[in-house]
């Protein structure tokens, strides 16, 4: 209802809303852990922050980029943000990937401008969106960051890990 509304809501909110686990994992755990600087990937936008006003008409923007061919009206703006991300952070600071590592359309920009500062919970070959929010949300709880590798010598895709084991209703 919010969307609909001239001030809209935050996007992380949004995208909680509309993918559920996976992104509420990746917020909690980005507030948890690294709160300062902490940024979502748009379609057409670029990197903004979580919380970020958007509308209806946003979203129907979101939708009209295609990200099969991850063209210019989606890294024009995602290579200037995030060269800008870099040059206005410690060249020697991790820049965590809280996402697939999978897929090539974010993750070789990203490569080409951090290089071997770029890194990813390494707990997420494998698994699916679900899983990797399950996992993010069991770290933020037990209050201990995952552990990193760098993307860019990581194996990409690999065997499914077994299964979280379900968390007992309190």
């Amino acid at each position: 209802m919010r969307l609909r509304e001239p001030e809209g809501a935050a996007i992380g909110e949004v995208f909680a809303f509309l993918s559920g686990l996976y992104f509420r994992g990746k917020l909690s755990y980005a507030g948890a852990f690294g709160p300062r600087s902490s940024y979502v990937i748009t379609t057409d936008r670029g990197l903004v922050t979580p919380h970020t006003r958007i509308t209806r008409q946003d979203i129907e923007a979101f939708g009209g980029v295609d990200l099969a061919d991850a063209g210019g009206e989606f890294l024009k703006p995602f290579l200037r943000d995030a060269e800008q991300l870099s040059r206005a952070s410690p060249a020697d600071d991790p820049v965590v990937l809280l996402g697939s590592i999978a897929s090539k359309k974010y993750v070789e920009p990203l490569l080409e401008v951090f290089g071997t500062r770029l890194v990813f919970p390494k707990e997420f070959v494998g698994r699916g969106d679900m899983s990797r929010g399950g996992l993010l949300l069991r770290h933020v709880t037990a209050g201990t960051q995952l552990e990193y590798a760098p993307v860019a010598t990581a194996i990409r895709r690999g065997r499914r890990p077994p299964k979280l084991e379900p968390l007992r209703k309190r």
